[in-house]
């Protein structure tokens, strides 16, 4: 059985275990302690850094995009990057957007700064920085509306990697009751459907110890 070593609110390691559930592939997880730097971990992936996944036969693939890339390549019946070479740059161009830009500016803001510090214990949340994230996310999520009143779907008329990056971030920032749905209706529109996905069900179950989710945040009709 291949075993994905992840952190729970991890947007990284959330967009690969979406893209196994879209693949109907089957996974155990482990949860990886990273800041407790694991030597048997390091040997796998000396950066310390997750996901990982580690395949059937032992082959072990780090970093959620070479992972994404390995399983588009190996089981390429479910596509999630796109038929023609236009197709796939737009996606590829999408998802380094989410996981580049938006990590910068409001995952890293939010998610680092609220949960993420909490468990190294190292510093105090940077109130400077969440004010940072509470603002940038707003333009982030503005851009999404214009892309989805303009396409079906982020990349263009199919679901794809680019709506898999981009919901993996917002749903971890909406664990934490950090987005606020109710000035942005069409981004809403866009993450509804994503987040009744099949593949998508499982992180609605998630939940951190001492850090429950806001109400609506499993809720399919929020």
């Amino acid at each position: 059985m291949r075993i994905l070593h992840h952190l729970p609110l991890s947007p990284f390691c959330r967009k690969v275990r979406i893209v196994l559930g879209e693949k109907r592939l089957e996974f155990e997880m482990k949860v990886e302690k990273t800041w407790e730097r694991s030597p048997a971990f390091l040997a796998m992936n000396p950066a310390g850094t997750v996901p990982v996944l580690v395949e059937d036969d032992g082959t072990v693939i780090c970093h959620s995009q070479a992972i994404c890339e390995h399983l588009e390549r190996e089981y390429p019946e479910v596509n999630l990057i796109g038929e023609s070479s236009a197709e796939r740059a737009e996606v590829r161009r999408i998802v380094a957007w989410f996981d580049e830009k938006f990590a910068r500016e409001v995952t890293d803001n939010l998610y680092r700064e609220k949960m993420m510090k909490r468990f190294l214990a190292t510093a105090e949340p940077n109130s400077h920085a969440i004010r940072a994230g509470y603002q940038n996310i707003r333009y982030h999520l503005d851009y999404i509306g214009w892309l989805a009143e303009r396409r079906k779907f982020l990349a263009g008329e199919r679901f794809s990697l680019a709506d898999i990056a981009a919901a993996a971030h917002i749903c971890t920032l909406d664990y934490l009751g950090d987005v606020p749905w109710e000035a942005y209706p069409r981004a809403h529109e866009w993450y509804a459907p994503i987040k009744s996905r099949p593949s998508f069900r499982p992180l609605l179950a998630d939940h951190v110890p001492g850090s429950p989710p806001p109400a609506h945040y499993a809720d399919l009709d929020f």
